[in-house]
């Protein structure tokens, strides 16, 4: 076996003009409407989660004054944690409908394409 033959068509390879097919198309369509929609999901998600887990902190009296005030402030934060995360998937949900919708034409004129082509 010549090693240098393979590396040299690896590298040839490398600086070759890539042929685009239709199902990379398709997938590079597919993860154009679901990805907005799930990198909200996920920061959102994080966001009300770290309000939650602050608030838990304020009342037990490890971040702040151990009182009354930071326990009700560290109530109202944890309530404030607590709804970010019931609305997060509603959210999401509504938000990846609406980005498929955006992009249904498209994905299915491609995939109806591919699929007559075999």
């Amino acid at each position: 076996m010549n090693t240098d033959k393979i590396y040299a068509e690896h590298v040839a390879n490398q600086y070759a003009p890539k042929q685009d097919s239709k199902v990379k198309a398709l997938k590079r369509l597919d993860a154009k409407a679901k990805q907005p929609s799930f990198i909200f999901a996920l920061t959102f998600g994080i966001i009300a989660s770290l309000l939650l887990g602050t608030a838990m902190s304020l009342c037990m009296g490890v971040i702040g004054p151990n009182n009354t005030t930071s326990m009700l402030v560290g109530i109202l934060v944890g309530l404030i944690g607590i709804a970010g995360m019931c609305v997060n998937y509603p959210i999401y949900k509504k938000m990846l409908t609406k980005s498929k919708n955006k992009y249904a034409a498209d994905i299915i004129s491609l995939a109806k394409e591919i699929s007559d082509e075999e």
